[in-house]
């Protein structure tokens, strides 16, 4: 159910290839196609400003790892209608790189049917923008972060230019429902958001925090197709409690936060700044432990930040999680559920 990678049985994630729109078949019924477009951390791999060991090395042709875009997935029950998990600033490049997301019928459209927004981090809602001629799309978000987008920013005004040019849906913490386009027509796939975080993106005023729920500020999803297999999408964790735990362990395929190998990471390599767990990501190290016995039969770190030494595939790092049975996502990779 879970091991069909890149539309194949038997492909390691080591051998993935790019496949055209024809070597990739439509889904069968009853199933979930998810994409990583991008897993890398705000600011991607390598980050523009940033001359740490592993951009340096990878602008120099001698790291043992790849480049990567800024974190964002997509997912698929029919191979045609497609929702997004986010909308990363590298969003435009990021459909141009994947031919199953160009457009397909008449002069202007998209398979891009919606969104899911987790939070209002930048780096997680940027995308949006790109997306703002005119195709009709139906945003799920909290109404906290709907209200930072749309009421106290004027640029995201662009996606309401015209009647339902974007339909917002709200949804709340542990409410279960429909990945829904623009005119209300169901995916067949399920969503269920979960409360991960309760703080809000810096540029938020504190007055306008103090008028939003704590409770809707970061989200974690469960994603069912109508078979039952279960995806969580877990980019952003500050802490693994009991009720996430057990949560995580009714899915098919995890992707979690692999921002930071250990808490003190970017203070070790710029002298200064904020602690992996003070930015609300627990460290990789961390959730080796803690999901140690963890019965998901996939598990897979994305949102990964470019000082994290597991980017290298040469290092001890990245060698101790592919041997405790994780993976490290890479652009590109497909799997269906």
């Amino acid at each position: 159910m879970f091991d069909r990678f890149a539309g194949t049985s038997t492909a390691p994630p080591e051998v993935l290839t790019k496949l055209s729109p024809a070597a990739i078949p439509r889904c069968k019924l009853a199933e979930m196609r998810v994409k990583i477009l991008g897993s890398a951390a705000g600011g991607a791999f390598p980050q523009w400003n940033c001359a740490c060991t592993n951009c340096r090395a990878l602008r120099a042709g001698t790291f043992r790892g790849k480049p990567r875009n800024q974190t964002q997935v997509a997912i698929t029950e029919d191979g045609r209608t497609w929702f997004l998990l986010g909308a990363s600033p590298d969003l435009r490049a990021q459909i141009e790189a994947t031919p199953e997301l160009h457009p397909r019928d008449g002069l202007r459209q998209s398979p891009i049917s919606g969104l899911v927004l987790a939070n209002a981090e930048l780096d997680h809602v940027l995308g949006l923008l790109l997306l703002r001629e005119l195709q009709p799309l139906r945003v799920h978000a909290t109404a906290s972060v709907r209200q930072i987008l749309r009421e106290n920013n004027s640029m995201f005004g662009m996606l309401q230019r015209i009647p339902n040019q974007s339909v917002w849906t709200d949804f709340r913490s542990n409410e279960e429902f429909q990945l829904c386009n623009a005119k209300g027509e169901d995916s067949g796939l399920g969503c269920k958001a979960l409360s991960l975080n309760p703080h809000f993106p810096t540029y938020v005023t504190a007055e306008r925090q103090s008028q939003l729920a704590p409770g809707e500020a970061s989200m974690g999803f469960m994603i069912q197709s109508p078979a039952g297999s279960r995806l969580a999408y877990m980019p952003s964790v500050p802490v693994l409690d009991d009720t996430l735990l057990q949560q995580l362990d009714t899915c098919d395929v995890l992707l979690f936060d692999g921002t930071f190998w250990n808490d003190g990471e970017l203070i070790r390599v710029q002298g200064s700044g904020q602690t992996a767990r003070e930015m609300g990501h627990i460290p990789v190290e961390e959730t080796l432990k803690k999901l140690a016995g963890a019965r998901c039969p996939r598990k897979i770190f994305l949102h990964i930040n470019n000082t994290n030494p597991m980017l290298d595939e040469a290092s001890p790092q990245y060698r101790q999680v592919r041997g405790a049975g994780w993976e490290v996502a890479e652009d590109g990779w497909q799997f269906d559920l």
